[in-house]
């Protein structure tokens, strides 16, 4: 496609405050029925009910997959992680005439190190947050044109035992291998001498810049579908001054195929995805942003069943049919 698959009124719209996200009010938004509260609050009651699926293993086994994530503070540094060999020549900038070579080597250089998908696109402005989760404001510096987006597929046969620990696991162990492979590829890329800023969800809004990327579209549910993988993957990217080419946004028609299906909102314990034929600039939760035409989701409530699940629920993802079917 030529034309990017998403309108944004410019009257409504503005930059998405990342405090605004439904993981960062229950810190502050005291009208939120969720204020102060962690979604694994009641895990303890769960696994005394000795539920299939929610044992204490199975609990064990959530927590241990988001290791990798939680632990590597380097993953999502802008700065160089340091030269781990001490022993390693010292190269000059790589000059780089020639930008398409160079995305196809940064897009192979990705698949090594566990990228499922990657697409290249610019940087644009109104899908970086307006302030990062502390309140600091988020400036990125102009040399930074091109954005390195990834997609990292999850267990489909883990999600599809959604809401159950094992589908939270899967989550897990998604983050971890995001984290994995966008620390590698900033390094790769700081190697060749050039300046990165790689991310996870923080930073910028990850669903826009995967459309852009030629990744996929995003769907009634509020998530990227992709032909690959459907909604069954994660997200993660990377800013860079490393001269590229873009992608084109990808073809796959997703918005026509979810205005006659609703499997997503059906399969939602929360019934938080809507169930309209045709999106809309409708706004239902504080954490939804103005501006923006496509299928609202409540992630109030949401997050509140994720509390009495005592894990993530992917049930959106495990219903997709593209999920199920890779290109149905």
């Amino acid at each position: 496609m030529d034309k990017l698959p998403y309108t944004v009124d410019p009257c409504k719209f503005t930059r998405f405050d990342e405090r605004r996200t439904v993981f960062m009010r229950r810190f502050w938004d005291r009208q939120a029925g969720f204020y102060e509260q962690n979604y694994r609050r009641n895990v303890p009651e769960i696994v005394a009910r000795d539920l299939p699926g929610y044992s204490r293993i199975d609990f064990a086994r959530i927590l241990a997959a988001w290791t990798v994530h939680d632990y590597f503070n380097g993953a999502f540094s802008w700065k160089r992680l340091g030269q781990a060999d001490p022993s390693t020549v010292h190269l000059d900038n790589h000059p780089v005439t020639d930008p398409v070579l160079m995305s196809e080597q940064v897009k192979e250089t990705a698949r090594m190190y566990g990228a499922d998908l990657v697409g290249i696109c610019r940087v644009d402005s109104q899908w970086i947050y307006s302030h990062d989760r502390s309140g600091d404001p988020i400036e990125i510096p102009p040399k930074y044109k091109h954005a390195i987006v990834i997609g990292i597929a999850m267990d489909r046969e883990a999600v599809g035992t959604s809401p159950s620990f094992l589908s939270a696991a899967a989550t897990g162990i998604g983050y971890s291998r995001m984290a994995f492979t966008i620390a590698c590829l900033a390094q790769f890329i700081r190697h060749l001498r050039y300046d990165v800023i790689p991310m996870g969800n923080d930073t910028a809004l990850s669903i826009p810049l995967a459309v852009d990327a030629g990744l996929g579209q995003m769907g009634r549910n509020g998530l990227l579908i992709t032909p690959e993988y459907g909604p069954c993957i994660r997200l993660c990217k990377v800013f860079t001054n490393l001269p590229l080419v873009t992608d084109r946004p990808s073809g796959f028609a997703v918005a026509n195929r979810c205005k006659r299906c609703t499997r997503c909102a059906e399969a939602c314990p929360a019934e938080a995805i809507d169930t309209a034929p045709e999106p809309s600039f409708e706004v239902v939760s504080p954490s939804n942003n103005e501006g923006i035409l496509r299928w609202p989701v409540n992630a109030d409530r949401c997050y509140s069943f994720w509390i009495e699940n005592g894990a993530a629920c992917s049930n959106c993802i495990a219903a997709c049919a593209f999920t199920r079917n890779r290109t149905a």
